[in-house]
């Protein structure tokens, strides 16, 4: 049984997948604060569902008395990381990177408190003064090529037609030099990531302990996927964004109340600050009562990230929708410009418009199999011409409505 508050819910919330030297790390939690980090690249101007393990991991973290470190990687998105990817990222602009840095640090925000112990860090600080001949002196001649060789994510990539750049090979010299530094900084002593990223962590470790004669510690979190083996992030419809700007309060609050029964005790534990104890009793509601706590859910994980109201609202505009049969205003919406309407739009592309569809095709396949309605009326009409009117409510089955304006 772990002696640290931290360990201790952290392995009854499911969140630890592998550990280094956990006896350690647990006394040292145990003995006072510590400050531990995990890192963020920014490929995207807002992360997504996908990303809440790490980000429940830190608030936890924070709970227990801990400093969070939430690594913003403005330096290692230059390159990307390779890590079980297929192929390479598109390399992004400065630009595109400050842009995206802007949107991830008001996503964290939501769920750290950084006015209080918590700290926010860009790796470019430190990264883009580097003298290449000066890093691979002093941290290159630590690494073992055959060493890294030996990674799953290094060893599948190697096995594909692409195979892995040089650029991306640096990566894990450049996260472990991210690990040493914050560990100058900051004092941080433990990493946490996915558990693809365990090989990275360990080289870290190792860096640490071979330049700066210190023991510091990493601790990998399981991959989350549905009952059904669905990687988690991703809707019929695109990623689950976190920010607001991409993905409507009320999507956010459907995508965790369409949550499989079998996930809802998992996906509390791992995705609110509820106590475990009302956890333990509502993942034993049966039958229809499984979707209180499937409500729960889905209210408790939108607080945490648009606030209490924005939750609230969204969970009244479904009870609406779904027990009145009423659309509320707090329904999401597009806009779309008269001229681009014209005379009429075909209700595929109006599905695909708005986002109720991903393609053309899917667009096609939901009206055959019934599941469009217009105004509350089954589409039975693929080819379908939509007139134009000032609004109108579209909806994929029971699951998404979208409130379409005539811009």
């Amino acid at each position: 049984m772990a002696k640290s508050g931290f360990l201790a819910e952290a392995k009854a919330r499911g969140f630890i997948f592998q550990c280094t030297d956990e006896a350690a790390l647990d006394e040292a939690c145990a003995t006072g604060s510590i400050a531990g980090y995990a890192g963020f690249d920014l490929t995207a101007d807002s992360l997504h569902v996908g990303h809440m393990i790490p980000i429940m991991l830190l608030r936890l973290f924070q709970k227990h008395g801990h400093k969070p470190v939430a690594l913003l990687g403005g330096g290692t998105t230059r390159i990307g990381d390779p890590s079980f990817r297929e192929e390479a990222r598109q390399l992004l602009t400065e630009e595109k990177i400050a842009e995206n840095l802007v949107g991830i640090r008001k996503n964290l925000e939501a769920f750290i408190d950084f006015s209080s112990n918590a700290v926010l860090v860009n790796n470019a600080e430190w990264l883009d003064q580097l003298s290449y001949i000066a890093l691979l002196r002093d941290v290159g001649v630590h690494f073992s090529v055959n060493r890294m060789l030996s990674f799953d994510s290094v060893k599948q990539r190697l096995e594909r037609e692409q195979g892995l750049t040089f650029l991306e090979f640096n990566y894990s010299i450049l996260q472990s030099y991210d690990f040493r530094e914050l560990l100058r900084r900051e004092n941080v002593v433990l990493q946490m990531g996915g558990s693809d990223q365990w090989g990275n962590i360990v080289s870290g470790i190792e860096l640490v302990r071979r330049t700066e004669q210190k023991s510091v510690f990493g601790l990998t979190t399981p991959l989350i996927t549905t009952a059904s083996g669905a990687k988690m992030g991703k809707s019929a419809s695109g990623a689950v964004w976190l920010s607001a700007e991409k993905l409507s309060p009320y999507q956010y609050w459907q995508f965790w109340r369409n949550t499989e029964d079998a996930d809802v005790g998992r996906f509390l534990r791992l995705f609110t600050d509820l106590a475990l104890d009302e956890i333990a009793r509502l993942e034993e509601l049966g039958g229809a009562e499984i979707n209180q706590a499937k409500i729960v859910l889905a209210t408790e994980a939108t607080a945490l990230c648009h606030g209490r109201v924005a939750a609230e609202e969204a969970a009244e505009t479904a009870r609406k929708l779904f027990t009145e049969g009423v659309a509320a205003g707090s329904l999401p919406s597009i806009t779309i410009p008269a001229a681009e309407f014209g005379e009429g739009m075909p209700a595929f592309a109006l599905l695909v418009k708005a986002g109720l569809a991903a393609s053309n095709g899917e667009a096609r396949r939901l009206i055959r199999g019934g599941g469009a309605r217009l105004d509350d009326v089954v589409i039975t009409d693929e080819a379908l011409m939509v007139a134009p009117k000032a609004e109108q409510k579209l909806s994929s089955g029971k699951k998404h409505h979208v409130r379409v304006l005539l811009g």
